[in-house]
């Protein structure tokens, strides 16, 4: 059984902003009613330079996760992904158990070793090179594992240290929240998959996908982990189509903007064609298929759930 999840990347809307989150909760609603098993969001201060920048809006993830937990009754929540650079590791923690008790046990804890570097000058954040970046996201995930697990934790590392650190109240779901690690690099990252996560998140076709989860078992086999208790995902996004015509005029406009990297992030067409597509990503080994639908309105997030769900739950 493959299960699928819903990314809401923009804001935006022919709406004042006061009615912004409004919208936000009809996508939310509409994916759950639809069967996609989880929501997520970016963890992001500016807008990403391919939906329009900084000048476009974003709101803040744990405060919208929040209230979506509010909204929402089944779906599981999370960001895709936090950067690790944005939060000290025990105020995450402590900000994802409140989620999790607010979801009444629903939160995911989805992080990375970040990449938005105009983002961090713009709101004065440090962004050290990648080596250090991924130095503290090992030392990040173990922080709040113990902080989601154990009762007074004590760790040092080089650059994060707790001391007789007190997470109360403790979260909802029996072991914590689950942690999800997202980027796909080979040497590092998928290996920190490997020794502390419990989900992955990682990008690309089918025969890309294949790769790295073929990497990322050889990970397991290295530290001694089976990699079924890893659930693995892939983020992508998906236009759902209702004519020939549409499909056509939506594919040239996309691969103006990706170029060669098309097939590695879009799936784009009418029913069939979506379950086609989805289909040799599923062959490919994925648990999970997350899809960011940034041109579609509630109506069509929830057909498109019914026909992923229809097809491969």
């Amino acid at each position: 059984m493959t299960l699928f999840g819903l990314q809401i990347p923009n804001f935006r809307h022919a709406a004042p902003d006061a009615e912004m989150f409004d919208h936000t909760v009809a996508r939310a609603t509409a994916a759950e009613r639809g069967g996609f098993d989880s929501v997520w969001v970016m963890d992001h201060f500016w807008q990403l330079p391919a939906l329009g920048g900084p000048d476009e809006p974003i709101l803040e993830a744990y405060t919208l996760l929040g209230a979506l937990a509010a909204r929402t009754e089944r779906v599981q929540l999370g960001t895709l992904v936090t950067g690790v650079t944005y939060r000290n590791p025990a105020l995450l923690a402590k900000i994802v158990t409140t989620l999790d008790i607010i979801s009444k046990g629903r939160a995911i804890l989805g992080i990375g070793a970040a990449w938005y570097e105009e983002e961090h000058d713009g709101f004065g954040f440090a962004f050290p090179g990648a080596g250090e970046r991924l130095d503290r996201l090992e030392e990040a995930v173990q922080i709040c594992r113990a902080l989601f697990r154990d009762d007074q934790p004590t760790w040092k590392g080089r650059y994060y240290s707790i001391a007789d650190a007190r997470n109360v109240p403790r979260p909802i779901r029996p072991g914590g929240p689950p942690i999800m690690i997202g980027g796909g690099g080979e040497r590092r990252t998928l290996r920190l998959v490997a020794q502390y996560a419990d989900m992955c998140n990682v990008t690309g076709g089918p025969a890309t996908i294949a790769h790295k989860l073929d990497v990322l078992r050889g990970h397991c086999k290295d530290v001694g982990r089976d990699p079924s208790e890893i659930v693995t995902t892939r983020l992508g996004t998906l236009v759902l189509t209702s004519n020939r015509e549409e499909t056509e005029r939506t594919t040239g406009f996309l691969h103006g903007i990706a170029g060669d990297a098309f097939g590695e992030q879009f799936t784009v067409g009418e029913a069939g064609e979506v379950v086609e597509q989805v289909g040799a990503l599923v062959d490919a080994g994925l648990d999970s298929l997350i899809f960011n639908m940034p041109f579609a309105d509630p109506a069509t997030v929830t057909r498109a759930g019914e026909l992923l769900t229809k097809h491969f739950t």
